[in-house]
């Protein structure tokens, strides 16, 4: 089930990043996706330093979004902490390991999409 968000769009990939640098994530990447085909507008790609990091970026994005009355539809990766996905439907984060970010590259796959500054 879909739940309601108060948020969307550029407001909630500002307040996604707010939360992650909040937890001290690096490298966090945006990408605006809104001219590419697929399945979301935006993508935040980030990075902690190990899996109990990354649990506390994530747990941080979520909690503080719901305190904004805005909820995931879907999470994954909680457990094992190595990729957590959380899904905004129209924002897609994405929280990485160093190595499992440099395998999979992400951004180049999307490499067509524009890259934007938090606050633009």
């Amino acid at each position: 089930m879909l739940k309601k968000r108060v948020l969307d769009g550029k407001q909630l990939v500002d307040a996604i990043v707010r939360s992650a640098q909040d937890k001290l994530a690096e490298d966090i990447v945006i990408l605006d996706l809104r001219q590419v085909p697929g399945a979301a507008d935006w993508f935040i790609i980030c990075q902690g330093d190990n899996t109990v990091q990354n649990r506390a970026i994530a747990d941080g994005i979520v909690d503080e979004l719901s305190g904004l009355g805005t909820h995931p539809w879907h999470q994954e990766g909680e457990s094992d902490g190595r990729w957590i996905l959380i899904d905004y439907s129209d924002v897609v984060v994405h929280v990485m390991l160093p190595d499992l970010r440099e395998f999979y590259s992400i951004e180049t796959l999307w490499n067509e999409a524009k890259r934007v500054r938090s606050g633009q």
